[in-house]
């Protein structure tokens, strides 16, 4: 894929003037890197335990089992055996990997067809993985990741770490696309002139915060709480025990001086305040301080409208001086404080005045008109931060002192500290030491600054041309000039550290990691295996949990499903917040605790508040702090049993065998079922001949007796009737959901190795038993995310060496990862081909 970027001369203008000719540097120098980048390839690495030469058995039991099939004539799956030389298996590399990981899988021969013994079977298997490995041992192909644009997720730490500041880069920077499961693959990173424009000027904005401006007028800032948050408990650890509702905030405050905080209240259709008529205490704090305390509701100044509002009763509002006060009293939740520059939490919330019956809800989840509704307990709709007033001066933040490592004291000693701030940040942002062509650069910009406003406005200027510089925005691994074309060879140690720190952090490398880098000691495996420990231990990783876990296994989805409301009134933004970090801490126990990844599927604890335990009808749980439970119920084990994964595999009004059983053979097994056929759409039909409700197991058979649809359901189907007892948004049940059938759920199935199962812990069970498979999909979805790229044919070997180390330890994190950043695809490239 070729990718050319040009010069776009309309758009130049809206930047800012000094920086327009970057901005045509970095299209040209984008055109260049994208050039040429060629298809992902992979990568390989030692061979098997040798096995004996080929012999005729093997050809024999191919003919036998699969040339049936697999021949010229049928071209079963547009495969074709019957031709290809079983002694020279490298010749065919990518068809010989299909067929080992078909039969290692025990996807085939398919149920109901003769198989052969298992020895001749495994002997086999090890036959065809032995002659790969050592073909690729000899001849290895690390692969070619395309140039990589940073993320958005890795922007914001970048960021973060460059210039200890937080930046909302979902407001500031479009979506990124997503390839092979991820947001981080070069391929799909696309870049445009008008993205290029962006970046520009999201730099000039961090920049000027960073630094600050002790000229800055004031400006407010709004952060809005869904309505779909009842907000009942305690909604952040964040907030003060004891407090219900509001919301915590991470604000930036761009200079020392005084702000004004305005709470606003939810209103229902009819402009009423909810709760409005009873009394309730609004606590608003800075960083855990009280700022002020407010008593709203209650207060009478006539007759009160109705409790409920109507069409039908609409002339009925009460006295005019109450009904006023009943939609302004939140006019009033307005403070003025004073706040140091920087980042600080803000947090808005009500104090717990009742404890209400554990598993009571609040009316306006039961009532039918609760749009109308205006009793119940009072929430926070909006809060808005608004100043610097009476500004005295950007203040002294942990972005300046990241920026501002030297003060000068006269006019002799600005040169020198601007070279000193501005190497030591570039040497940071572009993850490797920095030449003098690249200080000049930046110096260049800053006499353009600091001849319009001084010292600190050229160190702001330069600041913004490395933020939107290409050294920066793009990771780019060029070929050593004396590598010939096509071949592989190791990346560099600042390389290795930048793949290093982009996997575990997504984020630019630290100090310790890039001075090893810079000694050339980072390709020592004792010094590299000390890091991703080191590195690993780190607060930073959480990033594996929030951009790996929460891609791999579709919590990022957890933001946009939408249970339909009628079908499922309780589902609400608590209890999607409570799905999402159920599996969050799940995730993040399993590598600090450096546990077996099969412990995924088969956690006998996970991480509960009482608003997710009483959707389990867990009981004895209290409060909104997420805290370890050990579960009793086996059903509940594991991944299969949280609401997370089976609300993102449930369609809005009820479940789907077929989306969560594609969602297991592809996520946890990693054999993707065929795509269905052009032209097919999946319907279903919920009754018979004869108007009789059918079930959803009566429903699929119903749907599978067209041979069309058989082949895909058949693997998939099974699999998610394993599931069936779980509703669309994770309850337990043990009959049928659709009306008139009242029949028990039937979760029994057999799997596609024909392992047969009657309940999801059987099927749970099952998993188990192939502990390879499993390890096998999470090593193959860990390297892609690695590595950037799509993991290949080619990587096969690569993946298969890191399985056998791995296996010793029962597959632990730790193993998984360290062999993982050792392997030829991650240490390794292939050069251009000529």
């Amino acid at each position: 894929m070729v990718t050319t970027i040009g010069y776009n001369a309309r758009l130049a203008p809206r930047l800012t003037p000094k920086l327009a000719p970057m901005f045509r540097t970095i299209l040209i120098w984008i055109g260049i890197a994208w050039a040429g980048v060629g298809g992902l390839q992979a990568a390989s690495q030692e061979p098997s335990s040798p096995t004996p030469a080929p012999s005729a058995s093997h050809r024999a039991l191919v003919n036998r089992y699969c040339v049936t099939c697999h021949n010229e004539k049928l071209r079963t799956a547009e495969l074709v055996l019957s031709t290809l030389d079983i002694e020279k298996v490298s010749e065919e590399a990518e068809v010989w990997e299909t067929v080992a990981r078909k039969l290692r899988a025990g996807a085939m021969p398919p149920v109901g067809m003769p198989r052969p013994a298992r020895a001749a079977l495994d002997s086999f298997i090890a036959y065809l993985e032995t002659e790969l490995d050592s073909a690729a041992a000899s001849n290895p192909n690390p692969g070619r990741p395309s140039d990589h644009r940073l993320n958005r997720a890795e922007y914001a730490n970048a960021i973060r770490d460059l210039l200890a500041m937080e930046v909302d880069v979902e407001s500031l920077l479009p979506t990124d696309n997503i390839g092979y499961g991820f947001d981080n693959i070069g391929d799909v990173l696309s870049v445009s002139p008008l993205l290029m424009e962006r970046y520009m000027l999201v730099a000039g904005k961090i920049s000027r915060l960073a630094i600050g401006d002790p000229h800055i007028r004031p400006a407010g800032e709004t952060y809005e709480v869904s309505d779909d948050f009842i907000q009942e408990a305690r909604m952040s650890e964040a907030l003060p025990f004891g407090s219900r509702g509001g919301v915590a905030i991470r604000h930036r405050f761009p200079s020392d001086g005084e702000y004004t905080i305005n709470v606003r209240l939810h209103k229902n259709l009819d402009g009423y305040i909810r709760g409005i008529g009873t009394p309730h205490r609004l606590d608003l704090r800075l960083d855990g301080a009280r700022i002020k305390l407010f008593t709203i509701g209650g207060e009478r100044k006539g007759r009160s409208g109705p409790l409920f509002s109507s069409n039908q009763n609409q002339e009925y509002r009460g006295d005019f001086a109450q009904t006023g006060y009943e939609f302004t009293a939140d006019e009033a939740l307005e403070a003025r404080f004073p706040a140091k520059a920087g980042t600080r939490l803000v947090g808005v919330a009500f104090l717990k005045q009742t404890i209400k019956p554990v598993g009571v809800l609040t009316p306006r989840l039961l009532l039918s008109d609760i749009d109308h509704y205006k009793g119940g307990d009072p929430a926070v709709e909006s809060v808005t931060i608004t100043g610097p007033y009476n500004s005295k001066g950007v203040g002294e933040t942990p972005s300046r002192r990241k920026i501002f490592v030297c003060i000068p004291t006269g006019a002799a000693e600005q040169e020198p500290c601007a070279r000193k701030i501005l190497s030591t940040l570039a040497r940071r942002a572009y993850r490797r030491p920095v030449t003098e062509e690249d200080v000049q650069e930046l110096l260049s910009l800053y006499e353009i600054g600091r001849s319009e406003g001084g010292f600190e406005a050229g160190i702001q200027m330069a600041l913004e041309g490395i933020l939107a510089g290409p050294e920066f925005l793009f990771r780019v691994e060029p070929d050593p000039a004396n590598v010939a074309p096509g071949v592989a060879y190791p990346v560099s140690d600042l390389e290795l550290a930048s793949r290093l720190s982009f996997f575990l952090w997504s984020s630019i490398p630290d100090d310790e990691l890039l001075s090893l880098a810079e000694r050339g000691q980072l390709k020592d495996p004792a010094v590299l295996e000390q890091q991703v420990r080191r590195m690993m231990a780190d607060s930073r990783s959480k990033a594996l949990v929030e951009n790996f876990a929460g891609q791999w296994l579709y919590l990022r989805n957890m933001r946009s499903v939408s249970p339909d409301p009628d079908e499922f009134p309780e589902f609400d933004d608590e209890l999607r917040e409570a799905f999402r970090r159920e599996t969050e801490l799940l995730f993040a126990s399993m590598l600090r605790e450096d546990r077996s990844v099969m412990d995924l599927l088969d956690a006998d604890y996970t991480f509960l508040n009482e608003r997710l335990a009483r959707h389990y009808q867990i009981p004895n749980i209290y409060g909104s702090r997420f805290r370890r439970v050990a579960l009793v119920n086996e059903n509940r084990r594991g991944l299969l049993g949280q609401g997370s994964i089976l609300t993102v595999t449930s369609y809005a009004n009820r479940t789907s065998p077929v989306v969560r059983g594609k969602w297991v053979l592809e996520q946890l097994l990693g054999i993707p079922p065929p795509p269905p056929p052009p032209g097919v759409v999946p319907t279903l039909e919920e009754n018979d001949e004869e108007g009789k409700s059918l079930t959803m197991r009566q429903q699929m058979e119903q749907h599978r007796a067209n041979p069309v649809c058989a082949a895909c359901h058949k693997l998939m189907d099974p699999i998610g009737f394993a599931l069936e007892n779980f509703d669309a948004i994770g309850r337990w049940r043990t009959t049928s959901p659709f009306v008139g059938t009242d029949a028990p759920i039937d979760a029994s199935g057999m799997l596609y190795d024909g392992s047969k199962f009657q309940d999801v812990i059987g099927f749970r069970k099952v998993l188990l038993s192939h502990p390879r498979q499993f390890a096998r999909t999470v090593t193959e979805n860990l390297l892609t995310y690695a590595l950037g790229r799509g993991v290949e044919y080619t990587d096969a070997p690569a993946v298969r060496k890191i399985l056998r180390q791995a296996a010793p330890s029962d597959y632990r994190w730790s193993s998984l990862i360290a062999n993982i950043v050792q392997s030829t695809p991650f240490q390794m490239r292939r050069s251009r081909e000529p």
